[in-house]
């Protein structure tokens, strides 16, 4: 993150050569601790002689001092907040304004919280490997008098935005640095904060029968694994758990269903459910959110090779259904098959919910403005559609028919892992995976292909990984199940 945040007592007059006010409809100012009345009666002046009229953050010069004027409209709701913090992030970043101070004067102190949040959320950068580079650093000084509650509150703000800048990292990391193994350890250090981490390798799973898994990896020279790390915040009722399971795939070549070698460096996002699920569990934590969550997770490699599973074989998986692998590249859902009846037989939890970069198909349907919804459970899917709009991280419901089940029959297995029959590819990838589903647990997929990364930056997101989901399940998590 490129931004600290500094709280000062709002009667401290700030002495920052750059200030930044908020201004109602028609510029009108009031309650402003870091500017006087004789400044705020100079700086009204400067804006009628200039006859502006802006919609846009902008900044003029008053007595040697720069002074950002952040207009608010009447009807603005959070999201409006965040994204408007957002823009102040690059603003000061595009001006080199590199320290500023801030009063909240009119707004509420909950809507400069979310301003704040996402001015913050705004500024990751991942250039890790941009040794020249030198990291840009903005201080922003923000005046303002916080109570016991708004300090819990900004701690919180601080736990998610740790939480997705977390799942951005992993997600961000080149396929030679982030396999496997390396994604295990990094998952080991959050034993630190509080959970529980348990690390199957491939022995444990071959012992367990997840072959549908284990069959993805078989190609790579990299070890597979399932992670499950497991949070009680709740410890009066251990056993009322809610669960979240991610697709790991940390390279995907398509495997012998080789991809075309355009774009193909983009696959090293194809683990992005499973980075989620991992900022998810680790916000949970150190937010101490009294809830008791599992997430599970499943690390493997995509890759071609002469020990690789080949389109036409049959895999028994853990749930005992046999699989026709007809395609390789559809084996992401080949994953989270082993991982969705592992975590339903084993920790019985109250709802599962996985994300998963799982189809192209989603892109076309829904682009980059909403992730796929599908579910067997018409509440669950409502809050999640809610919860999406609050934080501005949209889900839409996508339907399961028994009519798109049938398209997945296999004449000689279960079940195969692709529609050959043509279109319908996210819903009939949704249909397979809710196979894995055996006792009807409330479950939701939520595809995030389209989500997961972007090449433009927008709202609240840079270029690159987003860590979509984070936010959207803390919500869900804060709002219906804490």
């Amino acid at each position: 993150m490129s931004v600290q945040v500094v709280y000062k007592n709002s009667k401290k007059i700030a002495n920052s050569k750059f200030q930044a006010v908020f201004t109602g409809e028609n510029f009108t100012m009031s309650e402003i601790s870091s500017l006087s009345k004789l400044e705020i009666t100079k700086l009204k002046k400067i804006i009628n002689f200039k006859n502006v009229n802006s919609n846009n953050i902008f900044h003029l010069n008053l007595d040697n001092k720069i002074i950002i004027l952040i207009p608010v409209k009447k009807n603005f709701k959070i999201n409006d907040f965040e994204i408007l913090g957002a823009k102040l992030y690059e603003y000061l970043k595009n001006n080199s304004f590199k320290k500023v101070s801030i009063s909240k004067n009119f707004i509420n102190i909950n809507n400069f919280n979310h301003f704040i949040h996402g001015l913050k959320i705004k500024s990751y950068e991942f250039n890790l490997y941009k040794g020249s580079q030198k990291k840009n650093l903005f201080l922003v000084e923000a005046l303002i008098n916080r109570s016991k509650k708004d300090k819990i509150n900004i701690q919180k703000f601080n736990s998610i935005e740790a939480g997705v800048n977390f799942a951005r990292d992993l997600v961000s990391e080149p396929p030679n640095v982030l396999f496997p193994k390396e994604y295990v350890n990094r998952l080991l250090k959050l034993r630190k904060i509080g959970i529980k981490v348990t690390v199957y390798n491939e022995a444990k799973m071959k012992k367990l029968g997840m072959n549908s898994l284990l069959g993805v990896g078989k190609g790579s020279s990299k070890e597979s694994y399932l992670v499950t790390l497991e949070y009680y915040g709740n410890k009066k009722n251990r056993s009322k758990l809610f669960s979240f399971v991610g697709k790991g795939v940390c390279f995907d070549t398509g495997g012998i269903s080789l991809k075309p070698a355009r774009f193909m460096e983009e696959m090293k996002y194809d683990m992005a459910g499973s980075a989620v699920v991992s900022g998810l569990m680790q916000s949970l934590a150190l937010r101490k959110a009294k809830i008791n969550v599992v997430g599970v997770v499943g690390l493997v490699e995509n890759m071609p090779g002469g020990n690789a599973q080949r389109p036409g074989d049959i895999v028994k998986s853990y749930s005992g259904k046999t699989i026709e692998v007809l395609n390789t590249d559809a084996e992401g859902r080949l994953v989270l098959a082993d991982a969705l009846t592992f975590t339903e037989k084993k920790f019985k939890p109250k709802f599962i919910i996985d994300l998963a970069t799982l189809t192209g198909a989603i892109i076309v349907s829904l682009g980059e403005e909403y992730a796929g919804l599908f579910s067997n459970n018409d509440e669950l899917s409502d809050k999640l559609y809610k919860v999406g709009l609050e934080v501005n991280e949209k889900v839409w419901r996508l339907p399961l028919n028994k009519n798109y089940d049938k398209l997945i029959n296999s004449s000689i297995a279960d079940v195969q892992n692709i529609n050959y029959s043509g279109g319908a590819g996210s819903i009939t990838a949704a249909q397979f995976l809710q196979r894995f589903i055996l006792k009807n647990t409330p479950w939701a997929h939520l595809d995030i292909a389209g989500m997961a990364f972007s090449k433009k930056a927008a709202n609240l997101n840079p270029s690159g990984a987003t860590g979509f989901g984070v936010r959207l399940l803390n919500q869900l998590i804060d709002k219906y199940y804490e």
